[in-house]
């Protein structure tokens, strides 16, 4: 056996949504700051994240979660997360699976009852507080960047559902979240195909005729997901972001939770101290926190805090043959959709 590349990775989960956290093989990303290393790997070298995130090394569901120095003085670790469709600013879900890798295994000292790991991201500095209990994390919260309602309930005509719709929210990345009702759909496990392909069908067509140009960087602009939403009974939020090519999150999803607080402020529904869960398709909760309201360009923002816990399953080397055919890896329809 002869590798021309290795990768270490520890594997993590976070409320069944994998984070495999790259603890090894990647020495730095070209770039003064993460937004300039997310922009390196989305337009000038995505072979990384093509030869991670591809078949036969890794498939259509969960993440690579790419650690780097950090480029701010004040952070312990640069945090940028590789998916099928492209290189993200930032996941709340994959935040936590790093965070709770880095002190697991010993990268960042644990210091009890909680310790503290900064990450530096192209969406800026997301403080994550690991809460430890017998020797392992059973919860971390992360202060998150601030989020904001770009438009409120934008409307796009389809043949399908007529006029659906959304609101177009930063929490990280760009969201349009969406009402599940209007597509006649319910947010449950048996829905899971069907709302996968429909939210990235309409993740597309949104992103035709909306830019989501962030005001103040442009590493960040660009549509990434749709986030179907519906309320339960107990009041908590039912979520369902999906992802390219054509899958649900199986997590509460962060950086849409994230997203969800700012419209609630928006709508005059939500104000400092309150508290929502966020509940995923498969009944995994996350705890979204108000913290304070800011301002972020010309937009009126919140400051949220988001709780949850992630678990490590296993440690892997990947490695490239250098006679491998698929240096690359490849993606076949059967899978990965259109």
């Amino acid at each position: 056996m002869r590798f021309s590349r290795t990768i270490q990775t520890v594997d993590v989960h976070c409320e069944g949504e994998i984070g495999r956290v790259i603890t090894g093989g990647v020495l730095n990303i070209p770039g003064a700051t993460m937004a300039e290393k997310l922009h390196h790997l989305n337009t000038v070298d995505d072979g990384l994240r093509r030869w991670l995130c591809s078949e036969p090394r890794s498939g259509p569901a969960g993440s690579f979660c790419l650690l780097t120095p950090a480029c701010d003085p004040r952070a312990d670790v640069g945090f940028i997360v590789l998916q099928p469709d492209q290189a993200h600013a930032m996941s709340g879900s994959n935040a936590i699976c790093a965070t709770t890798a880095l002190l697991e295994t010993g990268m960042v000292p644990m210091v009890e009852p909680e310790s503290v790991v900064t990450l530096d991201t192209a969406a800026g500095l997301v403080v994550a507080r690991a809460t430890w209990a017998g020797g392992k994390v059973v919860k971390v919260t992360l202060d998150m960047p601030p989020s904001f309602v770009a438009q409120q309930d934008a409307v796009i005509e389809t043949a399908e559902w007529g006029p659906l719709r959304y609101d177009l929210c930063f929490g990280g990345v760009f969201y349009a979240l969406v009402d599940v009702g209007q597509i006649g759909l319910t947010i449950a496990p048996e829905n899971a195909r069907a709302l996968a392909m429909t939210g990235v069908e309409l993740r597309n067509r949104i992103a035709a005729v909306e830019p989501a140009l962030h005001p103040t960087t442009p590493a960040l602009n660009g549509l990434s997901y749709v986030m179907f939403r519906s309320e339960e009974p107990d009041g908590a939020l039912r979520t369902c972001t999906t992802l390219r090519p054509g899958r649900a999150d199986r997590s509460p999803c962060g950086t849409g939770s994230n997203s969800s607080m700012a419209v609630r402020h928006a709508r005059g529904l939500a104000r400092p101290g309150d508290r929502v869960v966020s509940r995923s398709i498969i009944g995994g909760e996350f705890v979204t926190e108000f913290v304070e309201e800011t301002q972020v360009g010309p937009f009126k923002a919140t400051r949220n805090r988001v709780s949850g816990q992630a678990w490590i399953y296993g440690i892997s080397q990947i490695g490239l043959d250098p006679s491998d055919p698929f240096p690359l890896g490849f993606t076949l329809s059967d899978t990965w959709g259109g």
